[in-house]
């Protein structure tokens, strides 16, 4: 059953049609990823998906329900949260309390009953409190919840990334390049650990990567845009394989080459 669906989905700014006519689904507790050249509009749709931008035609479906003038708060309380090609945390503010920003879609007191004290407010505010500890552990930060994020080494912000955006309890978890920037060692741990969200969460995974062993290695399916349109989609190797996709990181002389 396809969790996420979208339908002839354009978005333009000005002259340029950076998604055009994208068609594209992923099935509940799915691996999917989304490739492409630079430009090809892969984080475009990632930015319509999450309501950054409104799309100009189509449609978009979350869970059987129109996505469509949704604020991005509001998508986030449906059941979709995010990762960023730039690491997007609170810089100045500890892990855990970047994990307890991102728990804000699903909690329910008011400001007012933190000023007054209000026992309801008290009991939710450790109960998150506990949960953000619990979220640091799993994404392997036990110990570093009063580390100042900027502190933190490299793979251990895009991990502290992922657990801000878990916080949310996402049915759909889109990860815009989560192993750039890499060694060897953080990218394989950074695939496992996907790979892990998926199999013990059953969180569906929708990821844009440039990485493709990483790609290849973890994805269950594979939709290829360039210049905002799709050129192929499939099984990993059906995609290695396809002469359009070649031609589109390679050129042309190397699609001869393979054909």
């Amino acid at each position: 059953m396809a969790l996420l669906e979208s339908t002839n989905v354009t978005k333009q700014f000005g002259g340029l049609i950076a998604v055009n006519s994208f068609d594209f689904s992923v099935d509940e507790a799915a691996i999917a990823s989304i490739i492409g050249p630079n430009g090809a509009g892969k984080t475009t749709f990632f930015n319509c998906v999450t309501g950054f931008y409104q799309i100009d035609g189509g449609s978009i479906m979350f869970d059987g329900y129109s996505t469509k003038g949704h604020t991005p708060d509001q998508i986030a309380k449906l059941g979709i949260a995010r990762t960023y090609q730039n690491i997007r945390l609170f810089a100045q503010m500890t892990t855990i309390e970047n994990i307890l920003v991102g728990m804000e879609p699903r909690l329910h007191s008011h400001w007012v009953g933190a000023v007054v004290g209000w026992p309801k407010t008290r009991q939710e505010e450790a109960h998150a409190l506990e949960e953000a500890r619990r979220l640091l552990n799993f994404v392997g930060l036990a110990g570093k919840g009063d580390v100042v994020a900027r502190n933190l080494p490299y793979g251990d912000q895009r991990r502290l990334e992922i657990g801000r955006a878990l916080a949310s309890k996402p049915k759909l978890l889109l990860l815009d390049e989560p192993t750039a920037g890499m060694n060897p060692r953080e990218t394989a741990e950074t695939t496992d650990f996907i790979r892990q969200l998926r199999d013990e969460l059953g969180i569906t995974i929708l990821m844009i990567e440039h990485d493709m062993r990483v790609v290849m290695g973890i994805s269950e399916r594979v939709t290829v845009l360039d210049y905002g349109q799709k050129i192929a989609e499939g099984t990993p190797a059906e995609v290695q394989s396809n002469v359009q996709v070649i031609e589109a990181y390679l050129g042309r002389g190397a699609a001869a080459g393979h054909g």
